[in-house]
């Protein structure tokens, strides 16, 4: 029995915890994939305040759990940014962008839901990657 990955959900890896996981990956910003397949894959997200996502849409649905911590999404289409908090569940339609940033002192952990293969764009107005 292989495991490709210690936290990849699979067959012969039927549990994971997001605390051992926290553990394993440490402080910082930090995103671990824990299932993938053909249709969809699981996130782990850790960002801690002071470090904001890109401005980026997508062509697929995504949505997030908020384990951890408070942050605001600024959507393409919505005036005021979305106050989210542990416990929430977040939505980002498809073909808008939308933008995450941490509030707060905390560290914040997510959970994103996507389909498998989908990656940020930029090719629309309003979007940007993160200067390197």
């Amino acid at each position: 029995m292989s495991v490709a990955a210690p936290f990849l959900l699979s067959a012969d890896q039927l549990k994971v915890t997001v605390d051992d996981l926290i553990r394993s990956k440490g402080p910082g910003k930090w995103g671990e994939r824990i299932k993938i397949d053909e249709r969809f894959t699981i996130t782990v997200i850790q960002q801690p305040p002071g470090t904001p996502n890109d401005h980026h849409y997508h062509l697929e649905n995504e949505t997030w759990f908020i384990y951890r911590g408070e942050l605001t999404w600024q959507y393409e289409h919505h005036p005021e940014p979305v106050h989210v908090r542990a416990g929430d569940f977040v939505f980002a339609p498809k073909d808008l962008w939308h933008h995450i940033e941490p509030i707060g002192t905390e560290t914040t952990i997510r959970i994103a839901f996507t389909p498998t293969g989908e990656f940020h764009r930029y090719d629309r107005p309003g979007c940007r990657p993160l200067p390197s």
